[in-house]
Parts: structure tokens; sequence; C-alpha cells
């Protein structure tokens, strides 16, 4: 669920005076239906702006206008605007590259020249050879929001099949093209959704899942349920209406698909799901190549939701796992599909006491890449197939790595790895010769005359949460001779057993350089940084613990002289919208400003729409009595209020969302900001002096460039302290 990389912003406007700055906004009112009130297990429920739920009506649309005309007038009166948007992009302007993949006759990577909407995927015969465009979706959307979602390769690397999303929409299409000559075949997939691609071994077709039953606009914009997702198997040439059903579960609307074909190509691995954890494993022996043959029967393996399994891999009718099941910081097991029973499970890699097994791949026929989390920095190692027996260890610095690729048919490897102050170093090995290191192929660069890493510092310390866990936190900075308090960004995440890695930004370093900034990064619980104890420690009824954890990491960064609260900005998208929410309204003294982007503000109906139902197993189902107790304590949308200390105000404020969302539902944000409005809060000293609310389409370099232009305003207003800009 994480889903933007924008940092804190704000509409502050420092280069005006004092009286133009505290000049008061007045907000339009936004009418109340009172029609919507009920009750749900003994609470009574007002939803007087339930009318926003609908995106597309006439209220909406001049309710999300009205807001967005007093933020952008408000915003575009800075002139700091101009100067900070022109750092940003001379500061982006530098060649990004992916790691290369070899499929076929060719090697295929990423390529982004410096501002280019989206990057481009390019081609080339060898690594030495001259490369040439791909794919190249730039050109495919007049305002350059079209953009590559996935992409798969045949066996054979003749055809890739990959799948275009239009302005940010889960909603996919999938094409496919020809590798020899660059030109897509006619037919064009859609009403696809949620679904990856596994060709079949003979590459004349493969296997997706699609939403046939749904109707209505598929833009991205919608926020009805995704239901009834089928499984089917495409030919390559046939018109899509000729795709052969594979299964469906129509008993189970929620249920998704995902498909591996196992390496020697003879099983298809149905993987299903309904939540965003636990999957069940289902497979089926696939016969003769001829259209006629599937019609397969689909065996069990696992027919329980209790745990996580992902393919690596096969050797026969032995398949191999990663997974959680017993071993709440993963470990490799090996099925047989002819005797299933647990039983009868082997474990070549088991669990490691301390570190979490993130994932492993198969390479150079009889070894397993994988990679381990060791206290928020990965390791690196090349283990034996059948024995886990560890081959190598390959050095990383502290850090994460942000890209593979290789293939069991392939002893090449090429991987990605990246921190807090390199943007990325990609790294070439072949296990065929194993005497030899690994090589960089590329390192990237920026363009940023005067960078040195030796100039920064990064720590990492561990802080007491309120039940005396230890959190740990990253804290990255320029080194200074004296300590002092700072302007301080504190980002956070904490869910979805997500885990919150070192990682390179732009935005980051321009926070540090131009404002002497202090970056924090605490790893919260409900992430997966220590393992499946410490996602259950911050989810469903211990969701509390998350929020505990966020707000003990602003107390340890005032109280160790890092920063003052004043000058501490909070920012978190998604799930991290949530954390800002919740945090703002429980603890509103402990920040000074805050950023909450496309957040799940409403924890009451979440569950009702696109795919928020998926999220039950992260947040509880507001529909079982036990959770919505627990819900309704944190859900920012119901807990927005006046502070019982009239000296507590809110922090400034910047709700964030996007009109073309279709997994947070914009009208999240919508009604959070009529909340915030409704009751005059007082913040930073003013009724609504700086409470913002925007709303744009996604993703282009342009609206990227626009909002971080905004968040530097933010950056500057903690810099100067609340005393430079209120009187």
């Amino acid at each position: 669920m994480s889903r933007s990389d924008a940092l804190v912003q704000s509409p502050t406007d420092l280069s005006r005076s004092v009286e133009e700055a505290s000049l008061r906004i007045v907000y339009p009112e936004a009418r109340k239906d009172g029609r919507f009130e009920e009750m749900i297990h003994g609470y009574k429920i007002k939803d007087v702006y339930r009318w926003l739920e609908d995106p597309d009506s006439v209220d909406t649309q001049q309710f999300v206008n009205a807001q967005n005309n007093i933020s952008q007038s408000f915003l575009e009166r800075s002139a700091e605007r101009e100067n900070i948007n022109s750092k940003l992009t001379k500061l982006w302007n530098f060649p990004k590259y992916g790691c290369p993949m070899r499929h076929g006759n060719y090697y295929y990577f990423f390529k982004n020249t410096g501002l280019q909407n989206q990057s481009v995927l390019m081609q080339q015969k060898t690594l030495e050879s001259p490369e040439s465009i791909f794919l190249d979706t730039n050109s495919i959307s007049s305002d350059g929001t079209t953009a590559i979602s996935h992409i798969k390769f045949s066996e054979d690397g003749a055809f890739m099949a990959y799948g275009l999303s239009e302005s940010g929409s889960d909603w996919n299409k999938i094409r496919i093209r020809n590798t020899k000559e660059g030109i897509d075949l006619p037919e064009i997939l859609e009403k696809v959704k949620f679904s990856n691609v596994s060709w079949t071994k003979d590459s004349k077709g493969f296997f997706y899942g699609r939403y046939t039953d749904q109707d209505g606009i598929f833009d991205g914009s919608e926020t009805k349920l995704a239901e009834n997702q089928k499984l089917y198997y495409h030919l390559l040439g046939e018109s899509p209406h000729q795709d052969i059903l594979i299964a469906e579960f129509p008993e189970h609307p929620s249920w998704r698909f995902k498909t591996d074909i196992s390496d020697c190509g003879k099983y298809l691995i149905l993987s299903i799901s309904h939540t965003v954890r636990d999957n069940m494993l289902y497979y089926a022996e696939l016969g003769s190549e001829e259209k006629n043959a599937f019609q397969l029967e689909l065996k069990p393996i696992v027919d329980k939701f209790e745990a996580d399994f992902d393919y690596i891999t096969n050797e026969g009718s032995n398949l191999y796992f990663h997974t959680n099941k017993d071993a709440p910081n993963y470990r490799v097991i090996v099925i047989d599909v002819n005797n299933p029973a647990e039983e009868h499970w082997t474990t070549p890699i088991p669990e490691h006491k301390k570190d979490v097994l993130e994932w492993a791949k198969c390479v150079d026929g009889n070894k397993l890449v994988v990679c381990y989390n060791c206290d928020v920095k990965h390791i690196l190692q090349a283990r034996d197939l059948s024995t886990g027996k560890l081959i190598r260890q390959f050095g990383l610095d502290i850090g994460s790595i942000n890209g593979i690729s290789g293939k069991k048919s392939n002893s090449e490897i090429f991987y990605g790895f990246s921190s807090f102050l390199s943007p990325g170093i990609i790294f070439y090995y072949d296990f065929a010769k194993p005497s030899e290191k690994p090589t960089v192929l590329r390192e990237i660069s920026l363009n940023l005359e005067g960078f040195s890493r030796d100039n920064y510092s990064v720590e990492q310390v561990f802080y007491k949460s309120t039940d005396d866990t230890d959190i740990p936190m990253f804290i990255v900075q320029r080194k200074r001779d004296i300590a002092e308090p700072r302007p301080c960004l504190l980002y956070g995440y904490g869910g979805f057993n997500y885990s919150l890695m070192p990682s390179f930004g732009i935005l980051s370093l321009m926070f540090m350089d131009t404002f002497d900034g202090v970056l924090a990064f605490p790893n919260l619980r409900g992430g997966g940084e220590y393992g499946m104890e410490w996602h259950n420690g911050g989810r469903m009824l211990s969701k509390q613990n998350v929020f505990n954890d966020f707000q003990a990491a602003a107390e340890f960064l005032t109280k160790n002289n890092y920063t003052t609260k004043d000058r501490l900005a909070i920012q978190g998208a998604s799930n991290g919208g949530l954390l800002v929410g919740a945090c703002i309204n429980q603890r509103p003294d402990l920040f000074g400003a805050a950023v909450a982007q496309v957040g799940v503000m409403d924890m009451l109906r979440f569950h009702k729409f696109t795919i928020g139902h998926a999220w039950c197993s992260d947040y509880g189902n507001p529909d079982e009595k036990v959770h919505f107790a627990n819900l309704i304590k944190f859900s920012p949308l119901h807990n927005v209020h006046i502070p019982l200390n009239p000296n507590q105000e809110y922090p400034s404020t910047l709700i964030l969302t996007a009109d073309h969302d279709d997994r947070i539902r914009p009208e999240n944000s919508f009604i959070n900001e009529d909340k915030c409005i409704e009751p005059k809060l007082k913040i930073r000293g003013k009724e609504l002096g700086d409470l913002a609310f925007g709303f744009r389409t996604s993703r282009t370099l342009l609206s990227r460039w626009q909002k971080r232009s905004e968040t530097r305003l933010l950056y500057r207003y903690t810099a100067l302290g609340p005393a430079n800009l209120w009187p």
C-alpha cells in the first residue's frame, strides 16, 4: 500500500510579510446531509458528508474545485516556489537505470535520461553493445500519465507481455510485443487488475486474471468493489473474447489469483488470496499445448488461509516455497505435489533466530540467492538449493537491495543497491566464475557539484515505545561540530508487513542541504522489519502500538536535542496517511506540521470500496463488533476534535489525495478535510490559518514537481520556526 515518494508539504507563504502571511482563509462551507445516521454495534454514527463518496457528482466536483482554488492561490503567492522548483529540477536531472534482465537474445533495462515522465525500456544485444529503445510510453498519452505496470517475457524471449496503467489506476490493459521487430500484436486484454502474467513453456500463450463481470468506468476514478476475478489463458494472435476460462470461484467473490509456471514447464501453481496476507496453493499438470487441452484439474497443496507461500522453483515434483508457516522470520520449504501433507515437507533453509528471510531466487541451476533483513539492513547470500549450505556472501554497505534479475537457466545475476546517500549501484556477478568478485556495472551519479557522502552521518538508534519495546530508527543529517536542534522530518508507515528500508531520495538530500535539516525514519511495529511477530504487534487490535511508536519517536527526537516540537514535521502516505491523521488527533502538541497523503481516513467504511476489503487482515473488519470498537477509537475522520487544553493546537496540516486513485478512495481525504473545517479547529495559533487541501491527477514529473515545490515551503517553515511566521 505504500504508493508515493512525496514528502512533507505546506501552503505556508514565507516570502510575504507577517501581515500577509496571517491573512485568514475563508473556507467554503460544505453542506451537511442528515439522512445518513445509523446505529452500528451500539454506536450512533452520523455521516453528514457521505455525499462526497460519489467522485463524479456535481457537488463533489464543486467542493474539490473550491478547496483547490484556496490552496493553489495561497501557494502560488510564494516567491520561494519557483526557486525550489528550479533547484529540484536541476537535482533530479541525472540518468537513472534499472537492473539489466536477460531474455532470449537480448538484455533489457529501464532507463530515464533525467526528467522523463516515465522510464523507457531499453534493449541491447550484449552488455557492451549500443542500446536502443524497445518500449517508450511517454508518447502514448499527451499528459505523460500512461505507465508500464508490469512486464513478463516468454520463455524463449520472442515476446513480452506488458501492462499499461493510465493516470495511476490499478486497472491495466495488457499488450504483447514482438521482441525482434518491436511491434505489438493486435490483441488488447482489458478489465485486468491485480494480476500477473505466466507464460507456458512453449511461449504460445499465458495465464492471467481479469474481472469480466465489471462494468462502468476503468480510468481509476470509480470506487466500487472489484469482485469475481477469473483466471484465463490467452493464446497469441487470438481475440481476448476467445480466451480460455481456467478457474473461477463465484462463491468467493473477493478471491484473487497469482500464477506461476514451474521451471520445468509441467505445473501451473495457483496462489489464491483474499486479503493482503495468507494464501492457499493449488496446482495443475499442464498437458498438450493444444487449445482443448486446458481443461485443467486443480489439486490442493495448501487449502487453508493460514500463512504466506511464495513459489521459488522446482526439481521434478518437488516445489520450493518461501513461507512463514511455523516460521515468523520465514524459511524455505520443499513440498512434493505427489505427497503434499505437511508432515512430509522438508526445510533446506530453516528460519533464522533473528534475521528475516525476505526472499529467495533460484539461479544457475542449483543455487538460491537469498536476502535477509538484519536490523533494517539487507544481507545478500548465495546458498545451495538442495542443502541450504552457504556458498557466497555478497558484501553490502548499510542499505537495501532494490532489484535483482537472474534465471535458473543462466549463471549471470544483476542486483541493485541503494542507501540514504547513494542513488544506486548496479552489480554484476557470474556464478560460472566463482573466483571472481561482483563488479560494478553502473553507479548512478548525482547532478550535484561537490556532493560527498563523507559530509553526512547515518545513525541508527533504538528508543523505547510506551510499552518499553525497543524501536529502531535511522537518523540522517549533515555532519556538524555543534549539536543543536534543527528542523526535522519524521516519516513513518508501520503496516502490511512492509519494511521501511534505507533508500535514497532527492527531496531528503535537498532538505538536509538547503535547510540543514534532520531526517528520521522509525521502523514502526506493523511493518515486517522483524518478521511476523513485529507485524502482528501493530495490526488489528494492536494497531494503536503503531501510533504509540511514532509519537515516541517524536518525543525521542525532541528530548535528545535533534529538534523541537515546533520544528518537527511528520509525513505519511496511504497507510502512513492514516498514521499521520491518527497522531495529529491523539497528540497534536508533538508536531509543528503534518502531511497526510492519500490516507485511509474512514476506518468504518474502508472495506466497502475498491480493494479495501483486503485490508481487514491489517485493520480488522468493521462489520465485527470487537474490531469496530477498536477502529472507532483511532479513525481519523471520527476523532477530529477541539483539544480540551486551550493551549493545545493542531499542527499546520496539508491533506493530499488524487482523482485517479482506485485503491484508496479520495473521498477519505475529502470528508476528513471537511471534518477538520467543521469545528473551527485552532491550528498554529489561527482558526484554520494553515490547513490546506490538495487534489490532483497523477503521475507525471510535472505534477510531482508541483507537489514537491510546495513541500519545500513547509521545510522552510520548520527551518525558521513558528515565531518567524505568526505574530
